[in-house]
């Protein structure tokens, strides 16, 4: 690039003037997000669907009047805008006519590229987001262009517009001129209204992929001479995350900090990152429970500029690849990964379970958070770091049940709790019916009845068939809950005391709390239910019946619960298990039926793995 001839002159100057030898002052430097900008589709990267569907639009005549670019920063939304803006307003020696087909520069594209054409207008919504500045736009789209074909107005981040602005707009947007042409950019899409949305064409720009953006790079530092080493441009590639712009801005600060060259250990140190292969290192540490080992490594990446939030950074990531590579063996060829990462990466993911990678992830997205917000990171990541090398240690789920098994078991207690492994006892068959099976249970068992050819006999039969039969106020409960009558059910197991219950007749007692409207809604819906009257006889305060406080259902289910609770606490395995882990606490009990023979673990063991397999 040369300077332009009005930047070498001076005027004569008393005792400074330059000597005639001197040269001319260099041109400012541009970055490389500004030399290398596409100026049309054939040079954008990484869109290639949006590129499509212009093109047919433009090849069929069907070019809608306002678009809506969206995507995350650096992906190409106002270069997109900008090469539209050419595209529309194409123009030269054969005449007026939109065309994708920009390799030649028409009449306009040169002013419109550089920003100044009069009939293509820029706004930036971020400082422009009041009614006011909307104003002058819907007033000035009533004027023809100036010279282009078509008025082009181009708002960035126009999720920043204030809600009068975006009103203000609507009318304007559903029936512009013929003239006129809006395109929006935004990288917050949830923010625009909907009502805007629905006038516009919507593309979503996609974040360049990992392969893609490492050839436009390659090939771009070629043109500028720049040497450059790959696992150097893969860390450069990693931290833009599709970003053309951040990619193309990191690029040049690491020119500027290796003095002309991109090397790996520049790079890192300019990114604050930590070796990938000291990453493994300190990774294998934590799972293998060498605590100090992994402290002094710690200190040491501190020591040489490493951030601690990176840190975690880092080892989240490097447990998560861990996991693809479980998971995914085609994980291996990703472009992306160091020589490090896909060898050893390889080897410890087959030595580690997957349920400790969980494990370690949920401990570093924790971590993550604390060593951000600690006075002192540094001391934050060492207790990170210690809580991982202890939790590798712990078995997980199927081995704790495979340890304490192998364990002599001792015989049962004085209350009678049985050892581990023996059968459950069955319940009884005078129970009531449990209110799960209430669907099944509760049908009557009659035949169904022969078809008779009448309408009104065959609605007597339906009718019949879908008639429910209560023979306990458990399956009553049950039954309100099915149909969904959640009031009534509510005041069933927290108010109402069943004293005796028998079909069509049951004795119950009353608390102040239940609802004045609750026995007339019961009977009235039992009858539709089960084709019969009810008796409802509510027993008052000085009955004798009343007097012996029979529970409410919500009291026999939790004095059920605790006695459960109490039966669990007591069995030797599950004493075991909190003696095993330090602080642990039983927050929940079911009973279940043993599967099997007497080496069978206990039924909340075998729920907690089935559970952790899933």
């Amino acid at each position: 690039m040369t300077a332009n001839d009005s930047h070498n002159t001076q005027a004569p100057d008393s005792g400074n003037s330059p000597a005639p030898n001197d040269s001319p002052p260099a041109a400012p430097y541009l970055v490389l997000a500004r030399k290398y900008r596409p100026g049309d589709f054939t040079s954008l990267i990484g869109q290639d669907a949006m590129v499509q569907t212009f093109a047919n639009a433009f090849r069929t005549n069907r070019v809608h009047h306002a678009f809506m670019l969206t995507g995350v920063r650096g992906v190409g939304k106002t270069t997109t805008a900008r090469i539209l803006a050419r595209a529309f307003n194409y123009e030269d020696e054969n005449g007026r006519r939109p065309t994708l087909d920009l390799t030649r520069p028409g009449i306009h594209c040169q002013a419109i590229i550089e920003g100044r054409h009069v009939d293509v207008i820029e706004m930036d919504a971020a400082s422009n987001t009041g009614i006011d500045d909307i104003r002058e736009i819907i007033d000035s789209v009533k004027y023809a262009p100036a010279s282009a074909p078509f008025k082009v107005y181009i708002i960035d981040e126009v999720h920043m517009l204030s809600r009068q602005a975006f009103n203000g707009l609507l009318k304007t947007l559903e029936e512009p001129p013929p003239h006129v042409k809006f395109i929006f950019a935004t990288t917050e899409i949830r923010k625009v209204p909907v009502t805007v949305l629905s006038r516009c064409q919507r593309f979503d720009l996609r974040r360049i992929p990992h392969d893609i953006m490492t050839s436009y790079l390659v090939e771009l530092l070629e043109k500028e001479s720049i040497t450059v080493e790959p696992d150097a441009l893969s860390l450069i590639v990693r931290a833009g995350e599709g970003s053309v712009r951040d990619c193309l801005s990191l690029a040049d600060q690491a020119i500027a900090h290796g003095n002309g060259t991109i090397a790996t250990g520049a790079v890192q140190d300019m990114l604050g990152l930590a070796d990938s292969a000291r990453i493994i290192d300190l990774f294998e540490d934590l799972m293998a429970g060498n605590i100090g080992d992994a402290l002094d490594l710690g200190r040491s990446l501190y020591d040489a500029g490493t951030d601690p939030q990176a840190m975690v950074a880092d080892l989240a990531r490097l447990t998560h690849l861990l996991t693809r590579f479980k998971i995914v063996p085609e994980t291996e060829q990703d472009a992306s990964l160091t020589p490090h990462e896909r060898q050893r990466g390889a080897e410890l993911a087959e030595k580690l379970n997957l349920r400790v990678m969980t494990r370690t992830w949920q401990l570093l997205l924790s971590g993550l958070k604390e060593v951000a917000s600690a006075p002192n990171p540094m001391q934050a990541l060492d207790m990170l770091l210690v809580r991982i090398a202890h939790a590798a240690d712990l078995p997980t789920p199927d081995e704790l049940v495979t340890r304490l098994q192998n364990k002599p078991q001792g015989a049962p207690d004085s209350s009678g709790t049985p050892v581990p492994g023996t059968p459950a006892p069955e319940r009884s068959s005078t129970q009531d019916v449990h209110p799960a099976r209430i669907g099944r249970g509760m049908r009557k068992a009659n035949p169904e009845p022969a078809r008779d050819p009448s309408d009104a006999s065959q609605k007597r039969a339906d009718q019949a068939q879908d008639l429910c039969e209560v023979t306990s106020f458990d399956q009553l409960v049950a039954l309100v809950g099915q149909k969904r009558e959640l009031e009534i059910k509510y005041a069933l197991e927290n108010h109402v005391r069943p004293v005796r219950f028998k079909p069509g007749h049951m004795e119950i007692s009353l608390e102040r709390e239940a609802g004045k409207t609750v026995i007339g809604d019961l009977s009235a819906r039992l009858k539709q239910w089960t084709g019969r009257n009810w008796l409802i006889t509510v027993l008052n305060e000085t009955s004798k019946a009343n007097k012996n406080k029979v529970p409410t259902v919500r009291e026999r289910q939790e004095a059920e619960k605790k006695v459960l609770f109490e039966r669990a606490l007591k069995d030797p395995m599950v004493q075991a298990v909190m003696n095993e882990f330090a602080g642990a606490e039983l927050v929940s009990v079911e009973e279940l039926k043993s599967g099997g023979g007497s080496d069978d673990a206990p039924a909340f063991l075998k729920q907690v793995k089935q559970q952790e397999d899933r």
